[in-house]
């Protein structure tokens, strides 16, 4: 997996002939995704699936989503398959994607921007994902940080199963498990 960002500052109010849109404030001129979340196979060096990550809730107030933003830090995939991710500044998001297709599993809020890359771990039977947060890349947002933990309850992991992992309600092979 790869994740990619970038950012090029424009002066204020400007347009580029590169994008249909216009984005006031030297956002980019790069047009959308401005950040994105890769599969490449390392054999053949093809894109798998590209998704945008992250948003900028500024232009999602006028409508436009699916831009992607600037992000940090990296996912994780479990042996199941989710792949974990924070990375994005802006949005505050905590996300979770299936690693085979690219589709969105789970999108929760975290209290700060998840620029650290998540960490998995198991205790008393039961897997958890943990991620570190904080506004220091974004010096116009309230400062702090938290370290968030989640546990994956069982009605969750059903619900992955029944979406992800199962065909015509028969399940997929053992290899694909859910940890």
């Amino acid at each position: 997996m790869s994740v990619t960002s970038f950012r090029r500052a424009l002066p204020q109010n400007t347009v580029s002939p590169d994008t249909t849109s216009f984005w006031s404030g030297g956002l980019s001129g790069c047009g959308a995704p401005l950040g994105s979340l890769n599969a490449i196979d390392l054999n053949t060096g093809k894109y798998l699936w590209k998704v945008p990550l992250g948003q900028y809730p500024a232009l999602v107030a006028r409508g436009q989503t699916d831009t992607g933003s600037e992000n940090y830090g990296g996912p994780i995939v479990t042996r199941s398959g989710l792949l974990f991710i924070g990375a994005t500044i802006y949005d505050h998001k905590f996300r979770a994607f299936d690693s085979q297709s690219g589709k969105l599993a789970v999108e929760t809020e975290l209290p700060f921007a998840g620029t650290a890359t998540p960490a998995t771990y198991s205790a008393g039977g039961r897997q958890f994902v943990i991620i570190a947060t904080s506004n220091a890349r974004n010096p116009s947002a309230p400062q702090g940080g938290a370290y968030v933990a989640y546990a994956l309850p069982q009605l969750i992991v059903r619900y992955l199963m029944q979406r992800f992992w199962c065909i015509d309600g028969n399940p997929t092979p053992a290899s694909r498990r859910i940890d």
